[in-house]
């Protein structure tokens, strides 16, 4: 788990992104009605996850002790996964991307089949620090995600939607591989993602149950697993933006996962809840030369693998809602530099009967050379502004290609709607290309 994002994102690609993006497909989150309407998920077995564990750890030690962005420790892990996939029937793709002067690989597997209009995608960081094998952080979420993906090819599953696995170079650095990733999708490939689960320490020798609260669907069902467990769960903060799920967030993609806590200190309460030691952080060897193959949580390790199966299983089999009607605006409209006003484009929507719905699309392509500087929003038919996106000094990526979903379900659907953009700091200057609201 990353403790800082980079400022600027200095990568080449070497494969194409047409080459990267087959097989994919466009986006809608639905999840059955009930577990029951999908594939019964496997029990995930806690050896074939250790074994993995065990295979890292040995390249870890053959390799100078780490498996970090740029060492023959990381390349060695990559490949390793890389050829239990192909082994089991996925088709993957080997994303080069270049970071503090080295050579970074991201790892994509795609699942053939499944829905052309709708991915699925789980994930986790392959990378470790430079001081220790990373077994926890991140080997765990690694580990489990590869033998989900492999139960996959076991039970020959035929899901409803399409399946993508992605295993993330130089996390630590920043989040480097999957902002690279996730940047250089078109904005229509990122619309084909309806759900992306991230999955960063796993096994924490003193573990807690914690869950994305980023959207409520994806909360919802990993939620459901561990009440069958009777095992309470928090919402995850501790690590908030720091890990690979953040990339897809800023982009409008809806986002799930799981963690087991790093180096904040376990409550009284917590102890009480879960078990371990109060007063004690969650993982000791976080980021540390003893983050090795004795660091792990059987207990946890295996719970929350057989969660990464469940999501998998229950999300994948759920039925693609097809997109209501759409209206779009295609005139550019300039964005001045900062000290200006904002500015904005219309789209008027006739013809949809009631209100709008609770998961309005909105899809936005605005050119800008520092996408920071903007503030995004849309503006319903009565006035009412609805934030898509704020300015950070640190979102230093050109352009703002995103979809954003929007509960607009107080709304009136017909009228004219806008999308008003500001730039609030001097410099950098842009356009609206275009935007576009699904109903």
């Amino acid at each position: 788990m990353s403790l800082s994002a980079s400022r600027r994102l200095a990568a080449t690609t070497v494969l194409t992104v047409a080459g990267l993006l087959a097989a994919t497909a466009p986006a809608a989150l639905a999840v059955p009605a009930s577990a029951a309407a999908a594939p019964t998920p496997p029990d995930i077995p806690l050896a074939n996850v250790k074994a993995h564990l065990s295979q890292l750890q040995s390249i870890a030690t053959a390799n100078g002790g780490n498996r970090a962005h740029g060492r023959t420790g990381y390349k060695a892990s990559i490949d390793y996964v890389k050829g239990k996939l192909d082994a089991a029937g996925f088709t993957t793709t080997l994303q080069t991307f270049t970071s503090s002067g080295a050579t970074g690989y991201n790892l994509i597997a795609d699942w053939p089949g499944g829905d052309p209009n709708s991915v699925l995608m789980a994930g986790s960081h392959l990378d470790s620090v430079t001081s220790g094998p990373g077994i926890n952080d991140n080997g765990s979420g690694s580990a489990a995600v590869l033998e989900s993906a492999l139960a996959v090819s076991r039970a020959g599953l035929q899901p409803t939607k399409h399946l993508r696995f992605g295993w993330w170079g130089a996390e630590e650095l920043g989040l480097i591989g999957s902002k690279y990733y996730v940047n250089n999708l078109p904005s229509a490939e990122r619309a084909k993602i309806s759900g992306y689960l991230n999955f960063d320490m796993i096994g924490s020798p003193n573990p807690g149950y914690f869950v994305y609260d980023d959207d409520p669907a994806l909360e919802k069902v990993f939620k459901d697993y561990f009440a069958t467990l009777s095992i309470p769960t928090e919402i995850e903060t501790e690590g908030d933006g720091r890990s690979d799920h953040a990339p897809f967030k800023n982009v409008g993609i809806p986002v799930g996962g799981l963690f087991s806590g790093a180096d904040y200190t376990k409550t009284s309460a917590q102890a009480q809840k879960w078990g371990g030691t109060a007063g004690q952080a969650f993982d000791r060897c976080y980021h540390s030369s003893c983050d090795t193959s004795a660091n792990i949580n059987d207990t946890a390790l295996d719970r929350n693998s057989d969660a990464i199966a469940y999501a998998i299983w229950t999300l994948g089999a759920g039925t693609t809602v097809p997109p209501g009607p759409s209206f779009e605006n295609t005139t550019d409209v300039a964005v001045p530099d900062s000290p200006g006003a904002a500015v904005t484009s219309p789209i008027t929507v006739s013809g949809v009967a009631g209100n709008a719905p609770s998961t309005l699309k909105v899809d936005v392509n605005i050119v800008h050379t520092w996408r920071g500087d903007l503030v995004v929003d849309l503006v319903a038919p009565d006035g009412t502004a609805y934030r898509l996106k704020n300015s950070s000094s640190n979102d230093s990526a050109d352009n703002v290609v995103a979809t954003y979903t929007v509960d607009a379900s107080s709304e009136v659907a017909n009228g004219i709607w806008k999308l008003k953009v500001q730039d609030v700091a001097a410099q950098d200057t842009g356009y609206i290309n275009s935007w576009k609201l699904t109903f």
